[in-house]
């Protein structure tokens, strides 16, 4: 009598960022507050604002929060998902995939991505960029990292491969190729 066949590992949605998760929560840095607050200031005075990619929320909803605005999260990871929504449980967060998720079906006066889009392959965010564009009002803003010199490397935290498209590519329109 032969065994069924063990079902294949489901690949990870999260990008490296659920194997991570306690040593994230537990190390937070503030980077990135400054300029969020920055950016924020560019949109409507209590606007909404996705954060994909956003993890525990600290700092970057964190700070959109604190500055009024209305945030939704979106994240892969189960870990990272379950410590946002401690801290910031009036703030509705999705575990999903970027790639797959609906951005709870709305638009958006700003999006922000820190430190997803570069653990993406390069066809994935142009896709993701492109559905972003989508989820923005007219006018609203997009905020993500990324180098500004197209290259790859070893992602520091998550040991996953890396790639920046670069700046130019970047700044392109979201449907051109």
């Amino acid at each position: 009598m032969s065994m069924p066949p063990e079902p294949s590992p489901q690949p990870d949605r999260s990008n490296g960022w659920e194997a991570v998760a306690a040593q994230l929560i537990a190390n937070r840095s503030r980077i990135g507050a400054d300029t969020v607050r920055t950016w924020g200031r560019g949109l409507p005075a209590g606007g909404s604002v996705l954060d994909v990619g956003c993890g525990t929320g600290v700092p970057i909803s964190e700070t959109l929060i604190e500055a009024g605005f209305a945030l939704c999260g979106v994240d892969a990871s189960p870990s990272l998902v379950a410590a946002f929504q401690r801290r910031f449980p009036h703030a509705p967060v999705a575990c999903e995939a970027v790639e797959a998720s609906d951005f709870f079906g709305r638009t958006y006066d700003g999006i922000v991505a820190i430190g997803l889009m570069f653990l993406l392959p390069p066809d994935i965010q142009r896709a993701v960029i492109r559905r972003l564009a989508s989820a923005l009002k007219p006018g609203g803003r997009f905020l993500f990292s990324a180098p500004t010199q197209a290259g790859a490397w070893e992602d520091m935290l998550t040991g996953r491969q890396s790639v920046s498209l670069g700046d130019e590519a970047y700044r392109r329109p979201p449907d051109a190729a």
